[in-house]
């Protein structure tokens, strides 16, 4: 019967790359999901805000915790966008930019019409 070893870690950081997918995926989420929490932390006090509070009861008091915590209890979780979705809305950003340019380039007139 295998041991399971104490850390200095708690949740087991093998439990949390079980969560995600790699573990750029883990520090990303978790830092994103600290300064949340962090946030949440220092607007108390000032009314309802528009941050989440933490999501687990924690005995740390620290926001890397918490959202470690948080992302083993499977609150704090990740999306990846669509690769198709990307092109369409990047192709969308194109055209709007390309009918921006188009539509200052009509209204201003050129040299040629300003001789008239």
């Amino acid at each position: 019967m295998a041991q399971i070893q104490n850390t200095l870690m708690d949740p087991p950081i093998e439990d949390l790359l079980d969560k995600v997918d790699s573990k750029f995926t883990l520090v990303a989420l978790a830092s994103r999901r600290a300064r949340q929490v962090n946030s949440y932390y220092n607007s108390l006090g000032e009314g309802i805000g528009v941050v989440v509070p933490p999501q687990v009861a924690s005995a740390s008091g620290k926001p890397l915790s918490i959202a470690f915590e948080e992302v083993a209890a499977g609150k704090a979780t990740y999306t990846r966008p669509d690769p198709e979705e990307i092109a369409l809305a990047e192709a969308a950003a194109v055209a709007l930019l390309e009918g921006e340019g188009e539509a200052e380039g009509t209204a201003s007139p050129t040299s040629e019409e300003t001789a008239d």
